[in-house]
C-alpha cells in the first residue's frame, strides 16, 4: 500500500505508517460505538464482513465535538505489530467532519483490522479513545474500485468547457461520427431540437404556493409538481439545444438555448424553484442549468457567465448544506439519493470558477464510493421497487456518464452493476403487467424499463439483459445523452434459457419465483417480501406479503393507488398491512412505514420444477406476536402453497388479507375462494382450521381522492375465535381461464406431522409435510412416480 502523509489541516485524507509503540494512547473520552439505529448507515466494513469491493469504504458513527478523525488499519488484531497504517479525514472549516474514508488503492487479500478515533476542534483537547476493533476479509479476486486522492481526481476535470458528458477535445470525432454511424441519432436529436424551437415553453418564473395552501392538498400538489414540469420544459430543451450548437455550430440552436438559459437565470434561486422550497423543481433546475451552461459557455459574455455562476452557486450551496455531512451517516432519504449526484454535476461545471464547487464534486465522489447504492447490496435488488429502480437508476446513469468523462471513474466496476439488470428480468419478464412491490408499481408494464436494461447490458456486456431489451423493442431516446450513448456497441442477445427461473434478492428481502423468464403471458410469477429494510420510504409494503401473477394477469395484488404522496389514502391504506396479502392481529398491522418493521428471508431454494422460500416477519408486529413465519412452496406452474405458522403469548384475533382487481367467488362451506382475471384463474383453499369466516368488500378505508377511479376487491379470512397459535395452509390452484383441470387436494396426516398431497393438472404429485419442529419439506413426483425435485428440510 502506498503511504503518504499529509498535514492535518489539509483538505485531503492522509496516510502514515506508525511504529507500534505510538498507536495506543487511549486515555480520552470513550468513542461512541453504538450500533446503527434505523436509518443509519452503520460501521462499515462490519465486523467479520467479507468485502464486495476493494478497497472498502470505511464508515463510523459521528462523534460529538469531533474536528477530524484518525483511522488505523493493520493485519494484527492487537495493533501491536507493524505496519499500522493511519489515515486522517479532511478537516472541514466551519462544518462537522465527514464520517467516511475512501482509500486510494486496493488492499492485499486476507484479514484486516480497523479502528477509529475522533480528534477535537480544540487541538489542546484530548482525542477520544479508539473505537472497537473490527475485522474484515478481502477475498482474492474481488472487484476493485478505488477513489483517487482529491487533488488527482479534480485535476482530471477539463480546464475548458464542456465538462459534462463530453470533453472539449472530443468534438471533432463526434462531428465526424455524426456524419456516419451516428447520423440516425444526430437526426433524431436535431428533430427534437426543431420541435423545441417550434414549441417554446413559457420562461416566466413559476409561482410560489399561495398563503394558506395546505401541504399535500390537491392545490399544493398542482403547484408542486407543476413547477417541476415547467422547469424541465424550459431547461431540458435548453441543454439539448446547447449541445446541438456545440456539435453542429448552428447558431439558431445557440441563440434559442441562450435565451432559455438567461431567462431561467432570472428566477429567484431560493424561490418557487429553490431546492429547499421545492426540491422536485430545484433538482432538475440545477443539473439542466449546469449542462446548458457548460455546453454554451463559449457563447456567453463574461457578464452572462457571472450571472449563471451566481445562480448555480446559490443553488449548489443550498443542496450541499442540506446533504453534507448528514447524508454520509443517514443516507436513507429518497430524494437525497439523486440530489447528491446532481450536485456533483454543478460542481464539475463550476470547477475552477467557484472555489467551493470542488468541495461539491469531492463530496459526490465520496458518496458514490462510500454510501451508494443505499437501497440494495451487491445482489442487484432495489428496496423502493421497480418504479423507483427505473427512475433513480435511470437518473444515476447520467452521473455514471459524467464521472467516466470528467473524472475518469467507471461506476460500473461496482459489483451491484454486474447484477442490476436481473431485477427487471426476474420481477418483470417480458409481457408482465404489474411491477411487484414498491410505490407506483401496480400499473407498470415490463416494457417501460427495457431501454434502461439495454444500457446496463452495454456496460456489463450481458447477453441476457440485451435479450430483455430486444424482446421489448425498447424505444431509444432522442436527447443529447442518447446521441452520445448511441456510439456504444451492444452485446449479442441470448435468451435466459440457461438461467434459473427464480432468484432471491437477499439484500432487499425480495424473492422472485417464476415458471418462465421468456414470456410474461406464459409465466406464473410470485413475488415475496420479507425485508431487512423494513417498510421505510417507497418500499412500504408489509413483511411476508406476496403477489401472484399468471399468464399476463395480476391475480393477487398489492391494493390501492397513490393519489398524492402521504395523502390519507396513501398513508392510512397503502402503508397499512391491510393493503397487501399478509396478516393483521387484533385489527392492527405491522408498524407502518418504518425501518424497524423488518422481515427476514430465512430460506430460499429453487429448482426447475419446485421452489421454496420462507420469511419471518415476527419483529414487524411490535411484540404482538411470538412468531409469524410464512413459507411458499411453488410447484411450477400449477400450485402455490402458502404455509403460515403464527404464535402469540395470548389469544389474538387473526385476519388474513387477499386483494384482487376482480371480485372473488366465495365458497364458505368449503373454505375456498375462486378468482378469474382475464386469461388466468386462481382458486384459494384454506386448510388447517375448520372455523373460518370469509368476507369480501370493494371498499377502501379510506378511499383515494375523487380524481382516482379505482375498484379493487379485498378478501378477509378470519378464524371464528381468537387463537394463540395456528398453522394455516392456503393452497392456490393456478390455471388458465376455461382451460385448466383443477388440482386435487387431499389432506393427510403423517406420523411426523401434518402433511398435504396434491395431484397437479398434468398428473404430477406434490407432497409436503411439516414436522413438529416446524421444518418444511416438499417433494415433487413425476407422473410415473419418479422424483423430480425436493426442497426444504432433510431431517
Amino acid at each position: 500500500m502506498r503511504s503518504t502523509f499529509l498535514a492535518l489541516l489539509s483538505l485531503f485524507a492522509g496516510t502514515i505508517v506508525l511504529p507500534a509503540q505510538d498507536v495506543d494512547r487511549n486515555d480520552g473520552p470513550r468513542f461512541d460505538d453504538r450500533p446503527a439505529a434505523a436509518g443509519e448507515w452503520g460501521f462499515r466494513p462490519a465486523d467479520g464482513a467479507a468485502i464486495e469491493v476493494n478497497p472498502p469504504a470505511f464508515s463510523w458513527r459521528p462523534q460529538e465535538g469531533a474536528g477530524w478523525y484518525q483511522l488505523q488499519l493493520t493485519r494484527h488484531a492487537s495493533f501491536d505489530r507493524q505496519p499500522i497504517y493511519e489515515h486522517h479525514t479532511p478537516r472541514i472549516r466551519g462544518a462537522a467532519p465527514w464520517t467516511v474514508l475512501c482509500l486510494e488503492e486496493p488492499l492485499d487479500a486476507g484479514r484486516w483490522y480497523w479502528r477509529v478515533r475522533a480528534r477535537r476542534q480544540d487541538e489542546a483537547a484530548p482525542p477520544t479513545q479508539y473505537s472497537e476493533v473490527r475485522s474484515f476479509v478481502v477475498p482474492g479476486g474481488v472487484a476493485t474500485f478505488a477513489l483517487p486522492a482529491r487533488g488527482e481526481l479534480l485535476e482530471r476535470i477539463p480546464a475548458r468547457h464542456p465538462r459534462l458528458f463530453v470533453r472539449p477535445e472530443q468534438r471533432e470525432a463526434l462531428r465526424t461520427a455524426a456524419e456516419g454511424a451516428l447520423q440516425p441519432a444526430r437526426d433524431a436529436l436535431l428533430a427534437r431540437c426543431r420541435h423545441a424551437l417550434e414549441n417554446p415553453a413559457p420562461t416566466d418564473e413559476p409561482p410560489k404556493y399561495p398563503a394558506g395552501t395546505v401541504r399535500g392538498s390537491e392545490p399544493w400538489r398542482e403547484i408542486w409538481w407543476g413547477n417541476r414540469r415547467r422547469t424541465i420544459a424550459v431547461l431540458e430543451p435548453a441543454a439539448d439545444l446547447a449541445f446541438a450548437w456545440w456539435l453542429t455550430g448552428d447558431e439558431t440552436y445557440r441563440d434559442a438555448a441562450k435565451q432559455r438559459l438567461l431567462a431561467a437565470a432570472e428566477w429567484d434561486p431560493k424561490g418557487a424553484t429553490g431546492y429547499r422550497y421545492n426540491d422536485e423543481a430545484g433538482m432538475p433546475y440545477a443539473f439542466h442549468f449546469a449542462r446548458t451552461y457548460t455546453f454554451l459557455h463559449a457563447a456567453l459574455t463574461d457578464d452572462e457567465r457571472a450571472r449563471c455562476r451566481d445562480v448555480l452557486t446559490i443553488r449548489g450551496r443550498e443542496i450541499y448544506a442540506h446533504l453534507c455531512p448528514n447524508h454520509l451517516w443517514k443516507p436513507y432519504s429518497s430524494h437525497s439519493n439523486r440530489a447528491w449526484h446532481f450536485l456533483g454535476e454543478v460542481g464539475i461545471a463550476l470547477h475552477g470558477e467557484v472555489e467551493e464547487a470542488d468541495d461539491w464534486t469531492w463530496f459526490a465522489a465520496n458518496v458514490f464510493t462510500a454510501v451508494y447504492p443505499v437501497w440494495s447490496d451487491a445482489d442487484g435488488g432495489w428496496h423502493e421497487g421497480t418504479a423507483y429502480w427505473r427512475s433513480y437508476l435511470g437518473r444515476f446513469t447520467w452521473w455514471a456518464d459524467v464521472m467516466r468523462e470528467a473524472l475518469g471513474l467507471d461506476a460500473y466496476r461496482k459489483p451491484f452493476f454486474s447484477r442490476v439488470g436481473d431485477f427487471a428480468l426476474y420481477t418483470m419478464p417480458p409481457g408482465t403487467r404489474g411491477g411487484g412491490f414498491g410505490d407506483l408499481c401496480g400499473r407498470l408494464d415490463s416494457g417501460g424499463g427495457a431501454a434502461l436494461v439495454g444500457l446496463f447490458a452495454q456496460q456489463a456486456d450481458d447477453p441476457h439483459w440485451q435479450w430483455y431489451a430486444s424482446a421489448h423493442e425498447a424505444r431509444q431516446g432522442t436527447g443529447f445523452v442518447d446521441f452520445l450513448r448511441a456510439a456504444r456497441g451492444a452485446p449479442a442477445a441470448t435468451p435466459p434459457i440457461d438461467l434459473p427461473t427464480s432468484k432471491l434478492f437477499a439484500g432487499t428481502g425480495i424473492a422472485a419465483l417464476n415458471s418462465s423468464l421468456l414470456d410474461g403471458t406464459d409465466n406464473v410469477g410470485i413475488r415475496f417480501k420479507s425485508s431487512p429494510f423494513g417498510s421505510q420510504s417507497h418500499g412500504y409494503e408489509a413483511q411476508n406479503a406476496f403477489l401472484l401473477q399468471a399468464y399476463g394477469e395480476r391475480l393477487l395484488i398489492r391494493s390501492g393507488r397513490r393519489d398524492s404522496y402521504g395523502s390519507e389514502h396513501h398513508r392510512e391504506w397503502m402503508w397499512s398491512t391491510r393493503s397487501v396479502n399478509s396478516l393483521t392481529v387484533d385489527g392492527q398491522g405491522q408498524t407502518p412505514h418504518s425501518a424497524s418493521a423488518k422481515g427476514t428471508i430465512t430460506r430460499f431454494e429453487t429448482t426447475p420444477h419446485l421452489d421454496l422460500v420462507t420469511g419471518d416477519a415476527t419483529a414487524a408486529y411490535g411484540g404482538r406476536l411470538e412468531l409469524f413465519e410464512r413459507s411458499l412452496v411453488f410447484a411450477k406452474p400449477d400450485l402455490l402453497l402458502v404455509v403460515d405458522s403464527v404464535r402469540a403469548a395470548e389469544p389474538r384475533q387473526l385476519t388474513w388479507w387477499f386483494h384482487a382487481e376482480q371480485p372473488f367467488t366465495l365458497d364458505p362451506e368449503d373454505h375456498a375462494a375462486h378468482l378469474e382475471v382475464g386469461a388466468a384463474t386462481a382458486t384459494l383453499h384454506f386448510l388447517g382450521h375448520d372455523g373460518l369466516t370469509l368476507k369480501q368488500t370493494d371498499r377502501f378505508e379510506p378511499p383515494p381522492r375523487p380524481r382516482i377511479e379505482l375498484v379493487e376487491h379485498h378478501l378477509t379470512v378470519t378464524p371464528n375465535e381468537p387463537l394463540r397459535s395456528i398453522e394455516l395452509v392456503t393452497a392456490i390452484d393456478i390455471g388458465r381461464s376455461r382451460a385448466s383441470t383443477p388440482a386435487r387436494l387431499v389432506r393427510v396426516l403423517e406420523p411426523d406431522g401434518q402433511g398435504l398431497e396434491a395431484t397437479l393438472h398434468d398428473g404430477r404429485i406434490l407432497r409436503v409435510n411439516q414436522s413438529d419442529t416446524g421444518s418444511l419439506r416438499a417433494i415433487l413426483l413425476d407422473v410415473d412416480g419418479s422424483p423430480l425435485a425436493e426442497v426444504g428440510a432433510r431431517d
